[in-house]
């Protein structure tokens, strides 16, 4: 877990500011600590994001905003599919074989 100050010294582009306004929206959700706000490495990766949307990309925080739930969602789709994936990996050759001639139908 990373407090505030070590989120904002890793994360090249984000400032304090830019921080806390993006926790405010919602858009980050650290745990609280006794200190503060706590930040784990999901936390990190999905900043990088969002400065690489800001900074690289010249987003506006509007477009990010609209683009955070459709990414969300397609975040959340891969995942499942990938526990799909392991779970018909599990399976007898025979019955992936079943399913596999059923998707394709």
């Amino acid at each position: 877990m990373f407090e505030e100050r070590e989120v904002i010294t890793r994360i090249v582009g984000l400032d304090r500011r830019r921080l806390r306004r993006w926790v405010r929206r919602g858009w980050v959700r650290p745990a609280t600590g006794p200190a503060g706000w706590l930040f784990d490495e999901l936390d990190l990766a999905r900043l990088r994001l969002l400065v690489e949307m800001r900074e690289e990309l010249g987003l506006e925080e509007e477009t990010i905003a609209l683009l955070l739930p459709v990414l969300d969602r397609l975040y959340a789709t891969r995942r499942l599919l990938r526990r799909l994936l392991e779970a018909l990996g599990e399976l007898p050759e025979a019955e992936r074989r079943r399913i596999l001639a059923r998707l394709e139908e």
